[in-house]
């Protein structure tokens, strides 16, 4: 079992109008293509940090985690979900994919 957490810098000014879009359009998509473990949005409270200071982007705006049984599982599930028409029709209702100033996806194993 691999855990996929995706974190998307996404404009601060439009997470408003994406919040609607992820809740009424993106979500239902997503959690019936994949394991979705959580799906969250920033708060508009600084994030701390320790250390190395963040770059401009500062925190990433969204977070997103998803169960997979495998990376084979995970390349084929992204590549079935995100490649779609459906999928591609959802993100022509996004807000706006300029809006995207970042993605990350990392991989971790539960201990």
């Amino acid at each position: 079992m691999i855990y996929e957490i995706r974190n998307y810098h996404y404009a601060p000014e439009r997470l408003a109008e994406y919040r609607v879009w992820a809740t009424e359009v993106a979500l239902p998509y997503i959690r019936s293509h994949m394991d979705l473990v959580g799906f969250w949005l920033n708060l508009d409270e600084p994030a701390q940090v320790a250390g190395t200071p963040q770059d401009e982007l500062g925190a990433a705006t969204v977070t997103w985690i998803i169960r997979w049984d495998s990376m084979a599982a995970r390349n084929a599930g992204m590549a079935k979900a995100f490649g779609s028409d459906a999928w591609e029709r959802i993100m022509d209702q996004n807000p706006g994919r300029e809006n995207y100033l970042r993605t990350e996806a990392k991989f971790a194993e539960a201990l």
